[in-house]
């Protein structure tokens, strides 16, 4: 039977050529993952919102993906271990919903205007991972009824994030999807939650670990891909 083929598209960011000894670890197993599920393969490489912090630019997703008139798009860090296992998240998902790996409190990292007041579900954004459709774009809008210094200010960083000197600003991203799932009333789901409702709770898809220097990075990196026989 005839079945409409989706478009889907796997982004990472990656200006000024970020850790060539993580991306050579990481990049083979993301690009794997995006033939798997048949999704083209994107790397953001141009600034085009100069003024702002570099992960700022994962917002560039809002155009590139309605450019490419794509019915999934699936962001992933470019330090992020994706194990070979892992489903097409996109058939187990809603077009009207929106994914990350989990959620934070978002009353602990961020002050609250009118539309997480509204809101109520208090959804912080880890947004090393993400998964939405072309239903949901809004989720990488740029910010536009708040400047960039207002939204900063609004950012609360934690005790380890202070302990290792991030700056709120370097929180921007995940501020702004925050916001904008409060503000557009996005249905959210989380891959824990999702995995744990397919029987599979537990199961180690990822690795992901922002907060630790690059040359530790690389040697855990490895333990894991010994751990998953790679």
């Amino acid at each position: 039977m005839w079945q409409k083929k989706l478009k889907k598209t796997v982004f990472t960011l990656n200006i000024d050529d970020y850790a060539p000894e993580i991306t050579k670890l990481t990049y083979p197993l993301i690009k794997r993952y995006a033939k798997k599920i048949g999704a083209d393969f994107y790397i953001i490489k141009e600034r085009k919102f100069p003024k702002f912090p570099l992960v700022y630019e994962k917002m560039q997703i809002y155009e590139l993906a309605q450019k490419m008139e794509n019915d999934w798009n699936i962001y992933f860090d470019s330090d992020t271990l994706v194990h070979p296992a892992l489903m097409d998240v996109t058939n187990h998902l809603s077009k009207n919903t929106v994914l990350h790996f989990i959620s934070d409190l978002a009353g602990n990292r961020f002050k609250y205007d009118r539309f997480f007041m509204r809101d109520g579900r208090s959804i912080g954004s880890c947004n090393w991972f993400t998964v939405a459709s072309d239903l949901c774009i809004e989720l990488w809008k740029p910010l536009e009824d708040i400047t960039f210094k207002e939204a900063v200010a609004n950012i609360n960083l934690s005790v380890a994030e202070s302990n290792i000197k991030i700056a709120p600003d370097h929180l921007i991203d995940d501020y702004t999807l925050s916001r904008n799932i409060a503000k557009y009333g996005l249905k959210f789901e989380s891959f824990v939650n999702l995995i744990t409702s397919l029987g599979q709770p537990g199961i180690e898809y990822f690795w992901h670990m922002y907060s630790i220097p690059t040359e530790e990075k690389v040697i855990q990196m490895k333990e894991v891909l010994k751990r998953w026989g790679l």
